[in-house]
């Protein structure tokens, strides 16, 4: 029976409840959580599992999931995802949440996974997700063919896309002669398609070469996949999870669907708190949109420590001030020195996976409390030598946990290939 401690006071109970702090607890007890794991006691290969390891979804959390290649990351990230699937129906219609999928490996969710003894242990059984996974409009017939199943496309407008996500997406300086030429076209009026743009750009006098190579960009863009008439699906659905495939869209365009997704959420979010609020005074009842979950595989492609990219404004408002319109981030990397040290410090929970690079180590370390009683080195030298043990850091309830990742139910496609095909028996 694990004794979780609190500046408050201390207690006891059969199971560790991440993400909560006494007071939730409390009220609460374990009431919209998920199970995630179970607690690793001792050190080293003589290190074994005691009581499940639960986290909070009643609140909004900002959660760094790292480690090195293979450890678990994106694998911990799909069960986040059944979790919520699984929750009771009181719970799981006020949640939804969105995946970017930057490796094309969360489809098989849709499939169970084989049964393992090692499932056995755990008292879990094999099971497929109703998730619902998008693909870019131009890029349907490639997954098609790839065998990938999918439930809808999706595509964007160039109307959608500011000034400077355009900026972003070429790497163009405002002060450069292509960024004065881009501004002078789209401040004509507002183009519904590339074909307009490119038209437009055409209308200017002088600047031959610079055109040529405006013109150049923009034809390019007809290549990504991304721009069409089908409108982006509705993600924040009560008790939907939504993958969006960008495994095959270059990353420029990566942080600008990431970036569009973002301002989407913050703006229907913000309104549905408002309404929240409304509701309560008044008592009216109107379609509700849900609480969300944000996932971002290979985030620090997103939101880097040096320099910024189309999604790094949108992404660093959720981490700032996401928590007020119910909005929880989960930001997956394997290397987190390279994540904005801001996305990290703010932060009240972190997942690592095993470490070993030294500058990813020195990342944590930057940010460890004053609850952490010995250097993180020490507890990742700790962790035994298999894949889905993990740290835990829980600023809510100002501990420190050793942990194993529970298995999968579904089918995880983030394994690594093997060249050898026959089983070895």
């Amino acid at each position: 029976m694990e004794v979780i401690e609190s500046k408050k006071e201390d207690y006891t109970a059969p199971e560790i409840v991440v993400g909560r702090d006494w007071e939730d607890y409390k009220i609460f007890g374990t009431k919209g959580t998920i199970y995630i794991g179970k607690h690793l006691v001792g050190t080293g290969e003589d290190a074994h599992l005691t009581t499940p390891v639960l986290l909070d979804v009643l609140r909004p959390h900002i959660i760094t999931l790292t480690g090195k290649r293979g450890t678990g990351k994106s694998y911990s990230m799909g069960i986040f995802a059944e979790e919520i699937l699984k929750l009771p129906e009181d719970i799981r219609e006020n949640l939804c949440a969105v995946i970017i999928d930057t490796q094309g490996i969360f489809w098989t969710m849709k499939q169970p996974v084989e049964y393992s003894p090692y499932m056995r242990e755990w008292n879990i059984e094999p099971k497929g997700f109703d998730v619902k996974v998008y693909v870019p409009e131009g890029q349907k017939e490639i997954f098609k063919e790839a065998g990938v199943v999918f439930d809808g496309t999706f595509s964007i407008s160039p109307e959608q896309l500011s000034y400077s996500d355009w900026l972003f997406v070429f790497g163009i300086e405002m002060t450069d002669i292509l960024g004065v030429l881009l501004q002078r076209v789209l401040s004509k009026r507002i183009f519904k398609t590339i074909e307009e743009i490119i038209n437009e750009i055409k209308k200017i006098e002088g600047f031959e070469k610079e055109k040529l190579a405006l013109e150049n960009f923009f034809e390019a863009t007809k290549h990504w996949g991304i721009f069409g008439e089908q409108k982006m699906p509705q993600l924040l659905l009560p008790g939907k999870v939504s993958i969006i495939d960008v495994s095959l869209t270059p990353q420029s365009i990566r942080a600008l669907l990431v970036a569009l997704i973002s301002r989407m959420i913050i703006y229907e979010r913000t309104i549905a708190r408002r309404q929240e609020e409304y509701e309560k005074i008044s008592g009216e009842k109107k379609y509700k949109i849900p609480m969300c979950w944000l996932m971002i595989d290979e985030a620090h492609n997103f939101i880097p420590n040096v320099g910024t990219t189309a999604a790094t404004e949108p992404l660093m408002k959720i981490v700032k001030e996401g928590r007020q319109p119910g909005i929880s981030l989960v930001l997956a990397t394997q290397q987190p020195y390279k994540l904005h040290p801001d996305a990290l410090s703010q932060c009240d929970l972190i997942i690592s996976h095993r470490l070993t690079s030294k500058d990813d180590i020195e990342a944590l370390k930057s940010i460890m409390q004053t609850y952490i009683i010995f250097d993180i080195t020490k507890y990742m030298d700790e962790l035994p030598r298999v894949k889905g043990v993990a740290l835990i850091l829980d600023d809510n309830s100002e501990r420190l946990y050793k942990i194993r990742i529970r298995p999968r139910m579904s089918w995880h496609a983030g394994s690594s290939p093997v060249a050898l095909k026959s089983r070895v028996l």
